[in-house]
């Protein structure tokens, strides 16, 4: 009972992936543009802890957008982390939508989130909660802010954020507060009608575990389904009410999500 990884998980990847740098960058000025006043403020930097009510396609735009939102009403994201851009390397002043600034930030962000969210790396894969983030425009840039946003969002299902209440920080940390934002389904994963919700909404299974397969190259897709299902097997059986008869099912990484990182399975079976 084993099935590729399929689209939701890419959804969510490529939903962070696109924070720090989807979408069409900004057009530069055109030589008739009238140039920043060299009096400007720069816009002021985000603060850790604040929180915003943005929609999805906000979420997943490159620069930050939304007006902050008291964290005790509801809410859509929370930021759990602010830093500076390194935008000047050997001398050179680097621009804002540049490729070297959004690998930076694509690589501080995610560092940091179970750090916040308390739990570990896996607490976190088993949950519907990602990392987004969120650079200044070029005319902010231009007039001087040179800071990145780090936020946390919840995936509610396709194209829909969970809709977020009070403070975010260790909520992972303890399997009471963290239940909610686990990853549940709303049928088999085989199942052409299975959809990866929040175990807060109606669902019939659950992710139970994540298995490390390694590193190196792609073993190839017989070796990554031999590799994780009879640990997925045993897995289910612990929970099963009956270990002689029970269902699960088993998620493993395609060539194509190997390669952009993720060399890990899920195993799943009936809540």
């Amino acid at each position: 009972m084993s099935n590729k990884l399929w689209g939701a998980v890419v959804v969510v990847g490529a939903m962070a992936l696109a924070g720090c740098g989807g979408g069409e960058p900004e057009s530069a000025p055109s030589p008739s543009s009238a140039p920043p006043s060299p009096s400007a403020s720069p816009a002021p930097s985000p603060k850790e802890g604040t929180c915003y009510n943005l929609t999805y396609d906000e979420a997943l735009a490159p620069t930050a957008g939304g007006k902050a939102v008291t964290c005790k009403g509801k809410h859509t994201t929370q930021t759990y982390a602010v830093g500076r851009l390194r935008n000047v390397v050997d001398g050179h002043l680097l621009a804002v939508d540049s490729e070297q600034v959004a690998a930076q930030v694509a690589e501080a962000c995610p560092n940091k989130v179970t750090r916040y969210l308390g739990g570990n790396a896996d607490d976190l894969r088993l949950s519907m909660l990602r990392p987004v983030w969120f650079t200044p425009t070029i005319k902010e840039s231009e007039a001087g802010a040179n800071w990145f946003r780090c936020d946390v969002i919840g995936i509610a299902g396709p194209k829909a954020l969970m809709t977020l209440k009070g403070n975010m920080k260790g909520v992972l940390g303890s399997s009471r507060t963290a239940e909610p934002f686990r990853m549940c389904g709303t049928d088999s994963p085989k199942s052409n009608a299975f959809k990866r919700v929040p175990c807060s909404l109606k669902h019939s299974w659950r992710a139970l575990s994540v298995i490390d397969l390694g590193s190196g190259k792609y073993p190839g897709e017989s070796k990554v389904n031999n590799a994780g299902a009879e640990d997925c097997k045993a897995a289910a059986a612990e929970v099963a009410d009956d270990p002689l008869k029970y269902e699960w099912s088993w998620e493993f990484p395609s060539a194509e999500q190997w390669q952009n990182g993720q060399s890990y399975g899920i195993c799943w079976a009936p809540s």
